[in-house]
């Protein structure tokens, strides 16, 4: 049932974007767009080095060139900076933070950030770059997961010592942690098991793809206040970090998110914005950085890498008895990779009594990887979800039906221990199986591939405000910075709550300054908790615009009713007062009209989407296409339907581009070889067919409006419905990706 039929007039319509327009005629303002009088320029030295001891850095030459203002180094920045990091989706500790953005007793990965400087003008940045002098000595490298856990491997932090492990190691390791998720009884549920399937598969490290480098723009005043403005997915999170990294009072720091051009989970921490602040505190000037392409993809966090492992066997009439998992990511160069959620995520979709995962952090002289998209879950769901099709083609079972025989429902109980509260996967599989799609016939040389995707979709803290103008419009100011549409749906949330036109709703993201404590936009919470936000402080206005109507008809505020944007008295049918004839009494009835909202959402509201995938392979050259996509998800409730296919089709492309084509390409050396989107293969709308999208609205019964988000989902299933539907095709059985015309022509070619 639609929006629509539940009796909402705004929810679920399809208004234009309230930025749309400054967008596309460039007057939008980016993190590279900001200036201000008396602005010098900031660059960063970077180590040459994958892994180095840093034993000294002269940079007398530097400052001595005429136009160089200040250098700084580690030494700028806390050591040991005593708090926790708002850090989000991607874990990372204060202490690794700050050798992160400044490497200090070694540089663990090419083009790790080890002096920056501040000059008048780009060019004498640059010179002055070349003139810092750093002592290296250069130590090997360890550059995947297997090389990391050798016996004898090169230690990235010697005091590093697996955490999960029983008793505690005396020896330091690469593996930063272990973790062991299980529920039933393997053994007994492979024993009863007349069917199993296993296997490895391997996903590289993959870059989020958004188009807009990291830019910022920092200004420290005489008393220590600052001022940045910078391109962020949280401006509450880049406040803290700043401040914890430089010593300061989060009061004394004030965020202003620009335009953000894209992040998918990659601007979710800090690299640019806490050095652009210590030159400027160090040089009393305004200072900007930007990065290039080519330090975006040397020095900012990908995706991990993976290496899964997943058993499942079951019975003869489809029922899965047991489910078991190990799971490798690769963390980069500092601990913290999204091991976890993948372990959470790997067989959330299946009602199985025995189920295990193990999972580990393994580090390595990378990249510090960030989030992208639903962290950790698409490697994991790769592996589950191939698996899963394999063990439907020994038993004969049509894939779907296998799935919804063992789907998890309403009440199911997670491997982590929560049980589901009302889902729709169930919903989602049934849409799968009856869409056109399913039935089409294949041709020559193609294949079809389907799977299941879950996040859990998180709440978390957020605030809004809304105030009434004297003319009866409605000024709402979130935290969260809108990347995909949210000012939107925010509007449409508003004028639904308090019953007014979408065109009297202006929405705006201010500034750390402006409004409540607002957690990251990530993890798929934005509409779910700020949109919660939103309606709190609506509802906070109506009690005051009830109360000034009850002042005017001279009765018991309790008594007033808001119904279709006015309000209604008791005894009188017919008589009320809009919310434009309550604007203008205002300032007789009480002054200026506000309403405040914050809440901290510890319910999760799990999603969950299914993919259906045609593949076509060219045997000659091992070249492949998707020639059909269909994405089905549960939203819960589609706020703006437009934005909800939206985030489906984009997180279906960002999936098939990293199965077909996407990859970190490290050397020998590691030197990242293909810095830049000419050598790193991101599809584009010619590579892609027409991605067909079915919204399924199963409401979540812990949000007013039933909202799930929809932002991570559509990224965890894609890679797994095009591996199967590419080995299917090309009767192969490719379980490493990216699955490029190389590697699938040596495999048609090793089938003999």
């Amino acid at each position: 049932m639609n929006a629509n039929e539940q009796g909402l007039r705004q929810i679920g319509t399809r208004p234009p974007r309230p930025d749309g327009v400054d967008k596309v005629t460039g007057r939008a303002r980016y993190g590279a767009d900001y200036t201000l009088p008396g602005m010098v320029w900031g660059r960063v030295l970077r180590s040459p080095h994958a892994h180095a001891r840093i034993l000294g850095i002269d940079a007398s030459a530097a400052l001595a060139l005429p136009g160089v203002l200040a250098v700084v180094t580690a030494e700028d920045f806390l050591a040991e900076p005593k708090g926790d990091v708002a850090s989000g989706e991607a874990e990372i500790e204060s202490g690794d933070l700050s050798r992160n953005v400044m490497a200090r007793e070694k540089a663990l990965y090419h083009g790790h950030a080890v002096a920056a400087v501040a000059a008048t003008t780009p060019r004498i940045a640059a010179a002055a770059l070349a003139a810092i002098r750093v002592d290296y000595e250069a130590l090997p490298a360890v550059l995947d997961i297997d090389a990391a856990m050798a016996p004898d491997a090169p230690l990235l932090h010697a005091d590093m010592f697996t955490r999960g492990v029983d008793p505690e190691p005396r020896a330091a390791s690469n593996v930063a942690a272990i973790t062991t998720l299980q529920r039933g009884d393997l053994d007994a549920g492979f024993a009863a098991a007349e069917v199993v399937v296993e296997g490895t598969w391997c996903s590289p490290m993959a870059h989020q793809g958004y188009i807009e480098p990291q830019a910022c723009l920092a200004c420290v005043g005489p008393g220590g206040e600052v001022e940045l403005w910078c391109s962020t997915q949280g401006p509450f999170m880049v406040r803290s970090s700043v401040a914890l990294l430089l010593g300061l009072d989060v009061a004394d720091v004030r965020v202003i998110p620009t335009e953000i051009g894209g992040g998918f989970g990659g601007k979710t921490t800090v690299y640019i914005e806490p050095i652009a602040v210590a030159l400027s505190r160090k040089c009393g000037r305004p200072v900007k950085m930007q990065l290039s392409r080519e330090e975006v993809f040397r020095a900012t966090g990908p995706a991990s890498a993976s290496r899964v492992w997943v058993r499942i066997g079951a019975r003869s009439d489809g029922t899965i008895t047991a489910m078991d998992a190990r799971l490798e990511y690769d963390a980069g160069a500092f601990r913290g990779s999204p091991f976890i959620p993948g372990a959470m995520s790997i067989f959330a979709c299946y009602d199985v009594p025995n189920q295990r995962a193990v999972a580990l952090d393994v580090v390595t002289n990378k990249p510090k990887v960030a989030a992208y998209r639903a962290p950790g879950a698409p490697q994991a769901i790769l592996a589950s979800e191939c698996a899963l099709n394999e063990l439907a083609a020994r038993l004969g079972i049509d894939p779907i039906e296998l799935r919804l025989r063992n789907a998890v429902r309403e009440g199911s109980r997670t491997i982590y221990g929560a049980a589901f509260e009302t889902i729709g996967l169930v919903e989602c599989l049934e849409q799968a199986r009856r869409h056109p799609h399913y039935a089409a016939a294949l041709q020559a040389n193609q294949g079809r591939g389907v799977a299941a995707g879950f996040w859990f979709n998180a709440g978390l803290q957020s605030s809004a405000a809304v105030h009434l103008t004297e003319n009866g419009k409605l000024l709402l100011e979130e935290g969260s910075p809108d990347i995909g549409g949210s000012r939107a749906a925010m509007a449409l949330i508003a004028a639904e709550t308090l019953g007014m036109p979408y065109a009297s709703v202006k929405p705006a993201v201010v500034d750390t300054s402006g409004i409540g404590y607002t957690d990251l936009t990530g993890g798929s919470r934005t509409t779910y908790a700020t949109g919660y936000a939103v309606i709190e402080a609506c509802r906070d206005l109506i009690a005051k615009l009830c109360a000034r109507a009850a002042l005017e008809w001279g009765i018991d505020a309790a008594r007033v009713s808001w119904r279709d944007g006015a309000a209604r008295h008791p005894d009188a049918p017919g008589t009320t007062l809009d919310i434009v004839a309550l604007a203008r009494l205002a300032a007789r009835t009480g002054g200026p009209l506000s309403g405040y909202g914050s809440v901290n959402l510890k319910h999760v509201a799990p999603a969950f989407a299914v993919d259906i995938a045609d593949v076509e392979v060219d045997p000659e050259t091992g070249a492949s296409r998707v020639v059909r996509f269909t994405a089905i998800q549960d939203a819960g409730r589609a706020i703006h339907p437009d934005f909800v296919e939206g985030q489906m089709q984009g997180g279906a492309a960002q999936g098939i581009g990293w199965a077909l084509n996407e990859e970190y390409r490290f050397d020998a050396r590691g030197v990242l070889e293909n810095p830049g989107f000419l050598d790193y293969r991101m599809p584009v709308a010619s590579d892609l067919p027409m991605i067909d999208t079915v919204i399924v609205e199963v409401p979540h019964p812990g949000h007013p409006l039933g909202v799930r988000g929809v932002g991570e989902a559509p990224i965890c299933a894609p890679m797994a419905a095009v591996t199967s539907a590419l080995n299917q095709a090309a009767g192969t059985s490719i379980r490493a990706l990216p699955l490029t015309p190389s590697r699938v022509l040596a495999a048609i070619g090793a089938r003999g």
